[in-house]
């Protein structure tokens, strides 16, 4: 009886390179997100802390604290409410990493003959496009609240936004770096979650605070991407000169109100230093 010989088979690799990056990357992006979009559950919960903030909190301090020159209070929290939108996805799209890490999938992903890095960027970018979407939706709220849906408005937030997901969700990455078990990094992120929420004044005026809340406010990195939103919504809302100086005062150093350029810069330098953390960390996992 003849026996059939196996000829073996050539593996093609892929070559390292600009190319293949950028294929890891987008493969791993859509893996998230349609990961996300097959948990509807998930994406009305975490819509829901956000709209309560604006709507049940704004509405219910808005009766409490009345409005100053024709100022709806939730005008003011609207801002905020992008933010902890996009703090609260961004930050907990990383929980991935660590719920790969429990079912082994994600050592399946570092033996690929892939540049972990790139794994990591489309990682990153999925977590952030899907809190920016979800950003988009508490936008959509905008003249419920008083704020005009001006086209270059709406640009400049989106544009901030896009901007403030890609920092925290390298944040939450690299938090998730660290940490190899669901239970841990949901602790984690929820002791994070509420004090830069809070501390970064989303909810209230950071005018004329106590000097050590004003130390921490500055240290807040979420401040840094909040005060933009604020000051883009009241350029295009009819406030007066005094209030909105108490409303929307800016984050200053000393003497010096920071520009909103140099805010955004260092939420774009954080972030890139975050991101660089997690790819470090990732390149050392066995």
């Amino acid at each position: 009886m003849a026996t059939a010989t196996l000829e073996p088979v050539a593996v093609a690799e892929p070559r390292a390179g600009l190319r293949t990056d950028l294929r890891t990357a987008r493969v791993v992006w859509r893996r998230e997100m349609l990961r996300v979009f097959r948990n509807r559950l998930r994406l009305v919960i975490s819509l829901a802390q956000p709209v309560l903030f604006l709507f049940v909190l704004g509405g219910g301090l808005s009766r409490l604290l009345p409005s100053s020159g024709g100022v709806d209070y939730r005008t003011f929290m609207f801002p905020g409410a992008i933010a902890l939108t996009v703090l609260f996805t961004a930050l907990f799209s990383a929980m991935s990493i660590v719920w790969d890490r429990e079912l082994g999938f994600l050592r399946e992903m570092l033996v690929a003959p892939v540049r972990r890095g790139a794994i990591v960027v489309g990682k990153c970018a999925g977590g952030a496009s899907i809190a920016t979407l979800q950003g988009v939706v508490i936008l959509l709220f905008a003249g419920v609240v008083h704020v005009p849906y001006a086209p270059l408005l709406i640009l400049t937030l989106l544009g901030e936004m896009v901007l403030a997901a890609v920092a925290l969700t390298a944040a939450g990455m690299m938090v998730a770096g660290h940490i190899t078990k669901i239970e841990s990094f949901q602790a984690v992120i929820q002791f994070l979650v509420l004090p830069m929420f809070f501390l970064s004044g989303a909810v209230y005026p950071v005018s004329d605070l106590p000097g050590w809340l004003s130390a921490l406010n500055k240290l807040d990195p979420l401040s840094y991407a909040v005060d933009p939103m604020r000051r883009a919504v009241f350029d295009y809302v009819t406030v007066p000169p005094r209030l909105e100086g108490t409303l929307s005062p800016g984050m200053s150093w000393g003497d010096w109100r920071l520009p909103v350029a140099f805010e955004l810069l260092l939420v774009a330098l954080a972030g890139t230093a975050m991101l660089a953390i997690a790819i470090r960390q990732f390149n050392r996992i066995e």
